[in-house]
């Protein structure tokens, strides 16, 4: 026994929310997963791909400011030599040089070639212990080579570990574990060297090295999480860059289908034209002929009747073959404006003369207000008319018995010229109005009503009016009434040019005397 499945209203739009929200959480637990799986990977506790970019900007720093880190070891150095001798300072520069020498060929060995991540392991050691070398070195340089009882000694390991804890502070943030290597063994030994003085002031400096150490640190931490953030950024720029990119990519695959499936509907349609007229003809003359009974009377009546339905469905039929051909040479493009002169009041006193006949069968009285002296457009006549007559079969067809039409032809501010037709028919709601205009689209009031169309009346008519570069206006509510107003711009409207004003006439010149008057005459006539 078949058993069959009620599908309750809006099942299906709750499944899908539901289908798509779980799409949601698996995406994001695989996006959690991907990151927590990076960290347990990463040297640092940060992503993989950040590892590298640090180790980069540190080596990047290091070669461009090496230069001014030479300077600054010769400055120091020798300096310093006013203390210990030139010796100490021959000994001293070329040690710190050295090690600084070895950094940067480190650093430029790094950005060389690819890098995996044991050798991001290894570079990041790698480049801590040359920071350290490199501190101890000047470690040396302040504190045992400088002999303590010298006058202004303390002043200068002060300022000399000052001027090294901020230099490196600044270089080497990107790698926290050579910030701590580069200035924690100056930054001890100044304070031991104070605090072994005893002096109360230098317990004082003693306190101001380790307040400035601490306060240098968190700068340099500072400037890491701001290079991380900065690395964070522009991997999430990378990532909706990419994201975008797709999203493009799927764009125009999707507009790529779309004209071909258009290209494909344009041709299926002229086929079908084609192929649907053919027969078509046939019904409607031989329909016609037995309609008017040319070739005899119908023994049975009833066969007369049934003729004129026969022709009045195919030409129901024809009209919607013609609508929707209309349709889509509008929406393709290839409409053609066949332009003249056209009297837009006439037009329209000739539509509503047209649908006169079903206006009084349902009693609706047409009301028609027309400016005086309205001058003629330059449009496509059939195209205008088309526009007339489907607005005012939407009127008739929407409004109740008795009801009332009102067609209104005249100018508008700018100086065009509009057409107006306004119903007090049942209208339609706010939220129905972006189907009506829709191809196919049929309100409710149109679905509940017995003359129901194809649904392509107003699509037309915004298409055609967007054609000769006018303005369609829809106004419409429940149980009110509906306004449509199409416009002509003014740069259509033909005015009148003025009079043109003869020149003077041109005098005949009489021949000379004693000349031969047939040559004066011709003579003028060649001059003329």
């Amino acid at each position: 026994m078949a058993h069959t499945t009620i599908t309750e209203p809006g099942q299906d739009e709750r499944t899908a929310a539901a289908t798509k929200a779980a799409h949601e959480r698996k995406l994001k637990l695989a996006r959690s997963v991907r990151e927590v799986r990076e960290q347990l990977t990463s040297t640092s506790g940060v992503k993989p791909a950040f590892d590298y970019e640090l180790l980069k900007l540190y080596a990047e720093n290091r070669i461009s400011h090496s230069p001014a880190l030479l300077l600054l070891i010769s400055i120091v150095g020798f300096a310093a030599s006013l203390w210990t001798g030139h010796t100490y300072a021959i000994t001293s520069i070329p040690l710190a040089m050295l090690i600084h020498s070895m950094n940067v060929a480190a650093c430029r060995r790094f950005l060389k070639g690819p890098i995996n991540p044991v050798d991001l392991r290894h570079y990041r050691m790698l480049f801590t212990s040359f920071d350290l070398l490199f501190g101890i070195s000047w470690v040396f340089n302040i504190y045992i080579f400088v002999d303590t009882k010298s006058y202004g000694a303390g002043d200068f390991s002060l300022f000399a570990m000052l001027m090294v804890v901020a230099v490196f502070s600044m270089l080497a943030s990107s790698i926290q574990a050579a910030v701590y290597a580069a200035t924690m063994p100056v930054a001890g030994a100044v304070t031991v060297f104070y605090l072994l003085r005893g002096a109360p002031q230098d317990l004082v400096l003693a306190s101001l090295t380790v307040t400035a150490e601490t306060y240098f640190i968190m700068v340099s931490k500072h400037l890491h999480d701001s290079e991380l953030s900065t690395l964070e950024a522009r991997a999430q720029f990378d990532s909706l860059l990419g994201e975008i990119e797709q999203a493009k990519a799927k764009s125009d695959e999707a507009a790529r289908q779309a004209e071909a499936a258009n290209l494909a509907k344009s041709r299926f349609l002229a086929q079908m034209s084609h192929e649907l007229r053919t027969p078509l003809n046939a019904i409607l003359g031989f329909s016609e002929v037995m309609k008017s009974e040319i070739l005899g009377s119908h023994s049975t009546p009833t066969y007369r009747e049934y003729a004129t339905d026969i022709n009045a469905s195919g030409q129901h039929l024809l009209n919607l073959i013609n609508e929707i051909l209309d349709l889509s040479r509008i929406e393709s493009g290839r409409y053609e404006l066949n332009e003249e002169a056209v009297n837009l009041a006439y037009v329209a006193e000739e539509c509503r003369h047209v649908l006169k006949m079903r206006a009084n069968n349902r009693d609706i009285a047409v009301h028609e207000l027309c400016e005086p002296d309205l001058p003629k457009i330059w449009a496509d006549e059939r195209a205008v008319r088309q526009i007339c007559l489907n607005l005012l079969s939407n009127a008739f067809k929407f409004t109740p018995q008795g009801g009332e039409v009102w067609l209104k032809v005249g100018w508008t501010a700018s100086g065009g010229q509009y057409l107006l037709v306004r119903d007090n028919g049942t209208g339609i709601s706010e939220e129905e109005l972006p189907v009506v205009l829709s191809p196919f689209g049929q309100g409710s009031n149109a679905i509940k009503s017995a003359e129901q169309g194809a649904g392509l009346g107003l699509p037309i008519v915004k298409g055609l009016i967007d054609l000769h570069g006018g303005t369609f206006t829809l106004r419409s509510k429940l149980r009110e009434g509906t306004e449509v107003i199409v416009t002509f711009p003014a740069e259509r409207v033909m005015h009148a040019l003025p009079p043109v004003h003869d020149a003077l006439p041109i005098q005949p010149r009489i021949p000379d005397a004693g000349t031969n008057a047939d040559d004066g005459w011709r003579r003028q006539a060649s001059t003329v």
